[in-house]
């Protein structure tokens, strides 16, 4: 037995306890590009010199910052900008964003200069979010310039483009040859930990491979990382890897490392791709020692990780349906203390949460109608209970126009059913389970939001209704209002413990559970409750389409063109 043989490393957490980086990945990164139509001719002997402002507003104090400008075309009133903004963007916030054109007619950076009393170089300014520009058709989209009353002002055109920096995923198996020995009884049972190097010669683990158990010659499982995680976009950077032998009690013992790049491996199976394991303290110690054995790149593949954005640009629409508890634990509507309390001066828990989340769901609804439906209340005429009923008393058609049209047909509702009971939640799932069933093309997916105050009363119905509709193109978002115990809804969440109903377990975890109390009152602003809550609630949508989405083998369509429009053409002055 050789004397180092128990050579250990200090087992740090970083080995022992590896959690997956994806914390640390950055945000989506989308890029914005700037064309105008038919703009104002400011100018006398010439056509307006236009450039754009880009200014962005804070969730917290709602002052608009400049985020950045265009660079001026001199002389047209059509004009296609070649400088784009970068945004981050995130689906589960709402990013509000204000473009001013302006005509400049000298080289000061200083708009004010620019807009005398009379506005006269001001050529118009529009207001969307980065949602609507996502979300529509192609991702592009077009609008009317205002801001100048009694004047056209022509059109602004925004096309959103992600920007596909490591967006790519790796996939690889090893193998190593003569590793080592570094157990007493038995050989060993190694396994390998890659780190990448950062700017500062420090390493960040990335990976951690199975430990493959009783051999000096494994092969380990291939595995898949994202690029990124492994060489953050750049394919020089050196990628060290560790080889250890697994011990129960933490203590692994180190075998040996190498370093490599991805550009190297990206060379794939051959020669050059077999890289001597090397233990730094037993090259010291032994002058005839090579090597602790060797490993060898057995395949390497690249592909691209769609994204989000790559379906909602390929045409997936996102449909939103909201159902309202009405049961008589919320407290009789005409008093103060009840949860649907209709204060004239603010809104209640209900409406603040829908607003909250379905203002920044309708930017990907391209129709805008909404299925709205209530539970748990009796209804005239024969005052029987429902738990599927439509807000706008209309059985064919429980569409609404927008949250507007929503939160009109909430209030009307509240004036015309009896508050009752239970809290079954299992009728509204499986009623927007149905339709999700009948589209699971990729084309449409679904998100229902169940707004309520209570204890659910069908709990096993309702996790069977869950476990369905997780094969399903669905989400399903509840936010619990006022003080009761949520016990349930925590359950149902399926963060920790996925749920299971008879035995089966679900395929996805499609349910995000929040409660209203912990967004309100802290400060008592209630803007940034709202934009918090909406955060928190929205964050695991994108996620869980495309976990359906591969779960399908379902790829996004190809873009579509942008969609004609007389603006692509733009008039001619007459001279």
């Amino acid at each position: 037995m050789e004397g180092d043989v128990m050579d250990k490393v200090e087992a740090t957490a970083t080995v022992r306890d590896f959690d997956p980086i994806s914390g640390s990945i950055p945000a989506t990164k989308v890029e914005i590009t700037v064309s105008c139509r038919n703009l104002l001719d400011r100018d006398t002997f010439s056509k307006s010199d236009p450039l754009v402002v880009l200014y962005t507003q804070g969730a917290e104090s709602k002052q608009w910052r400049e985020f950045g400008r265009t660079e001026v075309i001199d002389n047209t009133l059509n004009p296609d900008f070649v400088r784009k903004y970068i945004l981050d963007y995130f689906f589960e916030e709402k990013q509000n964003l204000r473009f001013d054109v302006y005509d400049i007619d000298s080289k000061s950076p200083d708009l004010a200069k620019h807009v005398s009393e009379e506005l006269q170089d001001f050529l118009g300014q529009v207001y969307c979010t980065l949602g609507e520009i996502v979300g529509s058709p192609a991702s592009r989209l077009e609008k009317p310039l205002g801001g100048i009353p009694g004047k056209k002002c022509g059109t602004i055109i925004l096309s959103a483009e992600e920007l596909g920096n490591c967006r790519d995923y790796a996939t690889m198996q090893f193998c190593a040859n003569k590793l080592d020995k570094k157990d007493f009884f038995g050989k060993s049972d190694p396994f390998m930990v890659f780190y990448r190097s950062n700017e500062d010669g420090t390493f960040t683990i990335c990976h951690k491979t199975e430990v493959v158990k009783n051999t000096l010659n494994p092969v380990w499982q291939p595995f898949s990382i994202p690029v990124r995680a492994l060489c953050n976009g750049d394919y020089d950077r050196t990628i060290k890897v560790e080889v250890y032998d697994w011990d129960r009690d933490g203590s692994h013992d180190f075998i040996g490392e190498f370093t490599t790049s991805y550009k190297e491996l990206c060379r794939g199976q051959n020669q050059l791709n077999v890289y001597e394991v090397v233990n730094a303290k037993k090259k010291i110690k032994k002058k005839r020692y090579i090597n602790s054995g060797t490993v060898s790149l057995l395949s390497f593949n690249v592909e691209s990780e769609h994204t989000f954005l790559d379906y909602i640009k390929g045409g997936t629409q996102i449909h939103f349906t909201v159902a309202i508890d009405f049961t008589a634990s919320n407290g009789n509507p005409s008093q103060s203390t009840s949860l649907h309390y209709m204060n004239p001066y603010q809104m209640n828990a209900y409406a603040m949460a829908l607003k909250a989340v379905g203002e920044i769901i309708q930017d990907y609804d391209s129709d805008k109608m909404f299925p709205a439906l209530g539970f748990g209340a009796k209804l005239p005429p024969d005052w029987r209970v429902s738990h599927e009923f439509p807000l706008n008393g209309n059985m064919e058609n429980p569409y609404c126009n927008g949250i507007q049209g929503i939160l009109e047909a909430y209030h009307q509702s509240l004036k015309t059913v009896q508050l009752y009971g239970p809290t079954n939640f299992a009728p509204v799932v499986n009623h927007v389970a149905r339709y999700a069933a009948a589209v699971q093309d990729g084309s449409q997916y679904f998100v229902l939001l169940i707004i309520t105050d209570g204890v659910i009363s069908d709990m096993a119905q309702t996790k069977e209704a869950i476990v369905n509709a997780a094969k399903l193109p669905m989400s399903i978002i509840i936010v619990g209002v006022g003080q009761a115990e949520f016990d349930a809804m925590v359950e149902l969440d399926g963060d920790d413990v996925r749920i299971s109903s008879r035995g089966k377990l679900a395929e996805r975890d499609i349910v995000q559970f929040v409660p209203f109390r912990d967004y309100m009152d802290r400060t008592g602003n209630h803007v940034l409750s709202m934009a918090r809550l909406a955060k928190d609630v929205l964050a695991e949508i994108p996620d869980q389409l495309i976990s359906y989405m591969k779960s399908r083998a379902i790829k996004p369509n190809p873009v579509p063109p942008p969609p004609y429009s007389p603006s692509d053409h733009p008039q001619t002055n007459p001279v």
